[in-house]
């Protein structure tokens, strides 16, 4: 059975994962793109996002490490409603996800929402749309995926209920050297979290911060 594993979930000094005010013209909110700098800088972006214009930046090579691990060994992947569409997308029927006709993903996407609607094809990801708790979400998921892990993509309150329900395997968090001020922080209510995990921490060239999170054996 693969483990869940969620990767690149970057975070600011003060604790969030996103910045308030998602909409479809700002889809992290007030954070803009400033949280994920380090992640558009190195040589694993351009590959999954063709087209995109890049300058390499130093530490780049030290992040890539991180980054290619992102989409290396997964069989499936769950996020919440707030990843795949700004507030009010289960209005619009023809909404199909921010990333076009061809998502990165390349395997079946479990989208957590209170209003499901028929799967969606694009390219080699198939969407499905739950109605489920986290339990019933990953079982799903795991036999999608078969002996490959799981990828938990976000956004920070589907990885809050995840962690509540101590689903997760292992946490890649980059802390990103800027404060927000506001959005939606990753670690509300999750007093004594590491307790339950081995922590490994690097700083790269670039001035973030990588934190990897392994659970303990149970």
């Amino acid at each position: 059975m693969g483990r869940l594993r969620a990767p690149n979930i970057s975070v600011s000094l003060d604790g969030f994962a996103t910045g308030e005010g998602q909409s479809i013209d700002a889809p992290f909110g007030h954070a803009g793109r400033r949280l994920h700098g380090w992640f558009f800088a190195t040589p694993t972006w351009p590959g999954h996002h063709p087209g995109e214009e890049q300058t390499l930046a130093p530490g780049a090579e030290e992040d890539d490490v991180f980054a290619r691990r992102a989409f290396e060994g997964f069989g499936a992947e769950i996020m919440g409603a707030g990843k795949y569409g700004p507030p009010g997308w289960q209005d619009d029927p023809d909404w199909q996800g921010w990333w076009g006709e061809e998502p990165p993903f390349q395997s079946p996407v479990f989208v957590l929402t209170h209003r499901p609607r028929p799967s969606l094809t694009l390219g080699e990801t198939t969407f499905h749309f739950l109605d489920a708790t986290p339990e019933q979400a990953l079982r799903q998921a795991r036999d999608a995926a078969g002996e490959l892990d799981v990828r938990l993509g976000g956004g920070p309150t589907t990885i809050r209920e995840f962690l509540s329900a101590d689903l997760v395997d292992a946490l890649h968090l980059v802390v990103v050297p800027i404060v927000l001020g506001r959005g939606e922080r990753i670690w509300d209510g999750q007093e004594g979290l590491e307790e339950r995990f081995d922590l490994r921490s690097t700083t790269t060239g670039s001035g973030v911060t990588h934190l990897e999170f392994m659970r303990k054996p149970r």
